[in-house]
């Protein structure tokens, strides 16, 4: 099956690998640390934390996901070879319409995000200079229009 589907703690060494393959191809502001010290965050708190919801490919391969609490889309990240193939698009607009989110926040460093944010319809409407964890990773806070 292909689409967008559940998921359960099974696939979540999976859903890192994407992770962590999609943070090192668009995050180059970050260290080696920094993404060693979030994976076992993410792994074991995050994923958890969130409405989460993956794409797999046409043989069964999770290939993006999206993340949603309180109508924040928490993370969304798709793998690097399935980067242009719309994945990201439909994960975004699934969240926008099936788990009602509206707003988001992207790293300021992340140029490519930010532009694929505001193709989608999303702007920014305010800023702040560390991200949650207190990094000086400066966020921009989205809005859909």
């Amino acid at each position: 099956m292909n689409g967008i589907v559940e998921t359960h703690e099974a696939e979540f060494d999976r859903i890192i690998e994407v992770w962590e393959s999609s943070v090192r191809a668009t995050h180059d502001f970050l260290q080696e640390a920094d993404i060693a010290a979030m994976r076992p965050q993410i792994r074991h708190n995050y994923l958890q934390a969130v409405k989460l919801r993956v794409f797999k490919d046409a043989d069964s391969v999770i290939q993006g996901f999206v993340g949603v609490s309180e109508g924040n889309v928490e993370m969304l990240f798709v793998a690097p070879e399935a980067h242009g193939k719309g994945i990201g698009k439909a994960l975004l607009q699934y969240a926008v319409k099936q788990m009602n989110a509206t707003k988001l926040d992207v790293n300021e460093q992340n140029p490519q995000a930010l532009a694929f944010y505001q193709k989608q319809g999303f702007s920014v409407v305010s800023r702040s200079s560390h991200d949650g964890q207190g990094n000086p990773f400066p966020l921009l806070h989205m809005q859909l229009s």
